[in-house]
C-alpha cells in the first residue's frame, strides 16, 4: 500500500514539475502587441523526436470559387529571443491574394476555403521541451501539421 502512495505522489510531482517548466518557458514569450495574436503549441513528448517535423501553415478562410488555386503573399520568419536562445515565429501581414484565372461559371456557388501563404512548406524541428510560439496579425489563422519519417532507413547505391 505504501508503494502505491509513493507512485501516486511521484506522478503528481512529475505533472506539477512539467506544468511549472512549461510556464517558466513562456516567460520568454511576451504577450502579443496590439493588432497581433500569440499562438502557442505545446507538443507531446515522443520517443524519437528527430523523426518528426512541424509544418506551420498560415492563411485565412476566404469565400471564393472552388476550382482556382489561390495563395497569399507573406512570410514566416524565425527570430531567436535574446537572452533565452528560444525561437519564436513572426508572421508578416498577408499581402494580396493571387491565383490562377480559370474561367468559372458565374452561377457556380462560392465556398469557404483556407487559403495559405504561397511557397515551400515552412518546416521546423519537433521539440516537446519548448513551446512553439507564433505571432500573427489579427484575422490570420495559424494551423500546423506533424510530419514523420518512415522508420525504415534505406541505403543509396553507388553510382
Amino acid at each position: 500500500m505504501r508503494s502505491i502512495y509513493l507512485i501516486v505522489t511521484l506522478l503528481i510531482l512529475s505533472c506539477a514539475f512539467s506544468v511549472a517548466r512549461a510556464s517558466d518557458n513562456m516567460k520568454a514569450f511576451p504577450p502579443a502587441k496590439e493588432g497581433m495574436v500569440r499562438y502557442v503549441l505545446q507538443l507531446p513528448e515522443k520517443s524519437d523526436e528527430s523523426s518528426f517535423k512541424i509544418q506551420l501553415i498560415v492563411g485565412k478562410t476566404v469565400h471564393i470559387d472552388a476550382r482556382n488555386k489561390y495563395f497569399f503573399g507573406g512570410s514566416i520568419e524565425e527570430e531567436i529571443i535574446q537572452g533565452w536562445g528560444f525561437p519564436r515565429y513572426n508572421v508578416s501581414q498577408l499581402r494580396p491574394m493571387a491565383g490562377t484565372h480559370m474561367a468559372i461559371d458565374p452561377n457556380e456557388p462560392k465556398v469557404d476555403r483556407f487559403i495559405t501563404i504561397g511557397g515551400e512548406p515552412f518546416l521546423i524541428r519537433y521539440n516537446s521541451r519548448l513551446p512553439i510560439v507564433v505571432y500573427a496579425p489579427e484575422g490570420v489563422e495559424v494551423r500546423y501539421r506533424i510530419w514523420s519519417g518512415a522508420p525504415e532507413i534505406k541505403v543509396l547505391d553507388e553510382g
